[in-house]
């Protein structure tokens, strides 16, 4: 592959709803540059860009790819991002390393949750896009009804650049409004328009050169002198207003068939901007903030914007270079570790193939030993730190336990790899229910990950329901004594104490020694509080740990010779127990605050919903068709939320949820888990 220069790159984004069409409109700019002989098929697993078995398994994309091509002398570097919205970090990562993206529509269903998540991530990078209306070959496809629905969902006002030359069966080619001509097939022939879509097109132009004269104040001047402008002067304003986010323009295709491919590629290279136009890039500096130039002798500046483990090659490092160059063999600087790493080959990615090249603007470097996902490497005399974009909070938890020993030492390990590759997967221990808890964005982005780390890191995991991390604690003060004394023939074990409980506000535990007199050593202070502490730590009521509990040691016994620190520790043990049961014992709950946006039809769904989950709802709000509803639920009832708001708003609904405090459990709930915890013990004792 030929090497480029900054301003002979695009690097785009092709984000939709699943099922939009974007892995086949790659294959279709792959096929139509001459980069492949073939146009592959998801359904036969040989498209280029979803490789993966898990992705050939599906049909559908779960990973970003890039997929570059070359046209008129420009490498475009195309990313396939998913549709599925349980992958939205892949998406997230691909749009910070663009600058542009292709948001596709499918003529028939028009914009949905997929479409409307993209365009909220594009909007958050405030990147330049294009609408494409793909598979414009489908029954019952309608430009204008699919485009509408776009504008329904954006600020942004849509203005066509191509109209479609006939729909559903008929359509086979695009009218081009720069041009006024008419692109049969793949764009390669032009035509006069035909004459029934002659003043169709004639308004549309009309409509395109007032948006393309806003671009410039010379155009706007020129126009208001003329009423036109030439096909250069358009596309230069177009690409003023595009840049801008004035306007998003709007085209059409049918990827399998590969209509209107020619004239997309055309756009892209005329209208999205290439690294060297965009705005300068903000990095953090020694002395503070620095502005980067997308220049090949500036500092080095690269941002990992994804890492994955091949099991034939081992670790693979995927970057964008902002400033300055980065060549094989070399040493460079990780600024967010702190560390060097060694470059091997540096190659560019298509698919699952990689080509070894000395300049590369988007790349992948194998074996580097430390980086991670969001981490900037640079010079070591310069060091530079590029911002991480903002992920969703993983949402979707499960338990992970190992399938067999052996798997168990590995567990930690491989968890860690996943949630490196992965923004928004996240794991940890709850010490509160003994549990590896895995977090994810859905069901399917957990069951991929499960996957992942059987095929990739030969892990073997099994998931099951996460138990709520309850606490116990007390409501009222009480005392209590335990004596423990054995005797086996030789040197026995005594110990006695008097202790009292309670409520603690502001701590979770507190204990004084208020002995006097000399009743017990104040040496078996630190055994007693094991005891209490042991306890503490697995429970007394259901087998939560206790928390805001103050203890106080004020008498006790002790034997000349028998008593020993583990006679204490077992008399402290049992005596917080008996005095924790006298003390009013509750369970604590956790609360969750809840941010929840669906569709204004699906608000009383949501609201209902919410009264059956024991919700405080804490205030209502209405945004561009959506409502807004902030509450506070118990963590309990929110387990398998991602899946039933998907499933009562059609998709359409997401909501977000972070912790708040812990509330005492209504009695109902205490006593069923209370319930549940004596059967299970009574189990245990069985076998």
């Amino acid at each position: 592959m030929k090497e480029y220069t900054t301003e002979f790159i695009r690097n785009i984004a092709l984000v939709s709803h699943s099922s939009a069409g974007k892995t086949m409109l790659i294959e279709a700019f792959l096929h139509t540059t001459g980069t492949t002989t073939r146009l592959g098929r998801i359904e036969d697993g040989t498209t280029i860009s979803d490789y993966d078995e898990e992705e050939i398994r599906r049909g559908i994309s779960l990973y970003t790819t890039v997929s570059p091509v070359e046209y008129r002398d420009i490498k475009i570097n195309l990313l396939d991002t998913p549709g599925y919205t349980d992958f939205v970090g892949e998406i997230i990562s691909a749009l910070r390393v663009v600058d542009g993206a292709l948001v596709l529509v499918d003529s028939v269903s028009g914009a949905e949750v997929g479409t409307e998540i993209a365009w909220r991530h594009v909007n958050q990078f405030n990147l330049p896009r294009f609408i494409v209306i793909n598979k414009m070959d489908r029954e019952n496809a309608s430009f204008k009804k699919a485009m509408d629905s776009v504008q329904e969902l954006s600020d942004i006002r849509l203005i066509p650049v191509q109209l479609p030359w006939g729909e559903k069966a008929a359509f086979q080619g695009v009218i081009d409004l720069i041009s006024m001509k008419a692109c049969k097939g793949d764009g390669k022939t032009m035509v006069d328009i035909p004459t029934e879509y002659k003043s169709t097109a004639e308004e549309a132009h009309f409509a395109l050169v007032e948006a393309a004269a806003e671009g410039e104040d010379s155009l706007l001047e020129k126009y208001l002198e003329n009423g036109e402008l030439s096909d250069e002067e358009i596309k230069n304003g177009l690409k003023a207003v595009i840049r801008k986010g004035v306007y998003a323009p709007v085209f059409v295709s049918a990827a399998t068939t590969e209509i209107g491919i020619q004239p997309l590629l055309n756009a892209i290279i005329d209208f999205i901007p290439s690294p060297a136009e965009i705005d300068k890039v903000k990095s953090e500096g020694k002395g503070g903030e620095e502005i980067l130039s997308a220049s090949d002798s500036g500092p080095l500046a690269a941002y990992v914007w994804k890492t994955t483990a091949d099991p034939f090659v081992g670790k693979q490092t995927f970057f964008r270079v902002y400033s300055g160059m980065v060549t094989s063999d070399s040493r460079e600087w990780n600024s967010t570790k702190n560390i060097e790493e060694r470059f091997g080959t540096i190659s560019i990615p298509r698919g699952k193939e990689t080509f070894a090249v000395k300049v590369v603007h988007i790349g992948v470097v194998p074996k580097l030993s430390e980086t991670v996902t969001g981490n900037t490497l640079c010079d070591k005399t310069h060091p530079l730190t590029l911002p991480i974009p903002e992920y969703p909070k993983a949402l979707y938890r499960v338990a992970i336990q190992p399938k067999t020993q052996a798997d168990s030492t590995k567990i930690s390990p491989t968890l860690t790899r996943l949630c490196e590759e992965d923004m928004t997967l996240s794991w940890h221990n709850e010490m509160a229910t003994n549990q590896t808890i895995l977090q994810g964005m859905g069901d399917q982005h957990i069951d991929v990950a499960i996957r992942r780390a059987e095929s990739k890191f030969q892990v073997n995991l099994l998931t099951a329901e996460p138990r709520v991390p309850y606490q116990e604690t007390i409501t009222r003060k009480a005392s209590a004594m335990y004596r423990h004394k054995k005797q086996t023939g030789g040197a026995g074990q005594f110990g006695e104490v008097h202790l009292r409980v309670e409520p603690l506000a502001d701590q979770e535990y507190d204990f004084s020694w208020d002995v006097f007199g000399g009743a017990i050593s104040q040496s078996y202070s630190a055994s007693i509080q094991k005891g209490i502490q042991s306890v503490m730590k697995e429970g007394v009521i259901a087998g939560y740990p206790v928390r805001g509990v103050k203890v106080s040691v004020f008498d006790g016994k002790e034997h000349p010779v028998d008593s020993k620190p583990v006679a204490f520790e077992v008399a402290g043990r049992e005596a917080f127990k008996l005095a924790f049961k006298d003390a009013g014992p509750v369970l604590y709950e956790p609360i969750m605050s809840v941010e929840i946006i669906v569709p204004e039809s699906n608000m009383g769904d949501v609201l209902g919903d919410l009264n059956t989950r024991r919700a405080r709802v804490q205030g209502m709000n209405t945004e561009r068709g959506h409502s807004i509803v902030t509450a506070t639920v118990p963590l309990a009832e929110m387990l398998r939320y991602t899946t039933q708001l998907r499933s009562f708003t059609g998709g359409r609904g997401i909501f977000s949820m972070e912790f708040s405090s812990y509330e005492i459990a209504p009695a109902h709930v205490q006593s069923e888990i209370v319930a549940a915890r004596q059967k299970e013990l009574a189990e245990k004792r069985e076998e």
